[in-house]
């Protein structure tokens, strides 16, 4: 088995075709994004951020070290789903005020470390599809595959809109462009495990690629990765 990493912009899509991947070829599926974004609803729901938009750093470090962020497999969805102290939170990490702090949060080092920590014990055994900003460049960089994933801005706000009106939030095309491009820059230029993409990752720009052709491409991909993995490790006992 091997360890297949996604990294890429907000709104990708990069969780769904993780996700599905990992189903097909019967792998682990982990989000990091929703460890992130849990770790965001922690600070919110303690009062943490100040009228200006910064986190009580103190406060929140005290917080994170007695929490416990886990994820689960939905039986009857099929869906990972994400865990805040042993509440599901799923739905509520998705929100508008989460996605505008989260890449705040994010950027703190801290929580990086913490949150790197956990992701490489999950997937220390392989066997496992990771996706967020730094899986191929920090987390896994010795992943036997990795994708970056980016679409255009105006599509993946179009995306992200039409996903969030179907959960009933009262948001704006422009409101949501808005925020992809901040996180975009915050993500890329923090101090910590910036986004970017690893020289040996292979870049899927899905703006016009469907959901069929994506998972065909991928599919293609870790059985060409799974079968130069096989193809080494038998010339290396022989």
């Amino acid at each position: 088995m091997i360890t297949i990493a996604f990294d890429g912009y907000s709104s990708c899509g990069k969780s769904t075709m993780a996700r599905q991947l990992a189903a097909t070829i019967g792998y682990t599926f982990v989000d990091t994004g929703a460890m992130y974004r849990a770790v965001t609803l922690l600070a919110l729901r303690n009062g943490l951020f100040s009228a200006d938009g910064k986190v009580n750093e103190p406060q929140l470090r005290s917080l994170l070290d007695k929490a416990v962020i886990t994820q689960r497999s939905n039986p009857q969805s099929g869906q990972t789903e994400t865990f805040l102290n042993g509440e599901n939170v799923e739905g509520e990490i998705r929100t508008m005020e989460v996605s505008d702090r989260v890449s705040i949060v994010a950027a703190l080092p801290f929580v990086r470390t913490e949150m790197v920590r956990q992701q490489q014990a999950m997937g220390q055994n392989g066997g496992i599809v990771m996706d967020g900003r730094d899986i191929g460049t920090t987390v896994f960089p010795n992943a036997e595959m990795k994708i970056f994933v980016t679409a255009t801005p105006e599509v993946r706000a179009q995306r992200r809109y039409l996903e969030l009106k179907g959960k009933g939030e009262d948001v704006t095309l422009e409101e949501v462009l808005r925020n992809l491009e901040e996180r975009d820059y915050i993500d890329s230029h923090r101090e910590v495990s910036p986004l970017r993409q690893a020289p040996d990752a292979v870049v899927l720009d899905n703006t016009n690629l469907t959901r069929e052709e994506q998972s065909a491409m991928l599919l293609a991909l870790y059985k060409l990765r799974s079968e130069n993995i096989g193809v080494r490790s038998k010339g290396s006992k022989e």
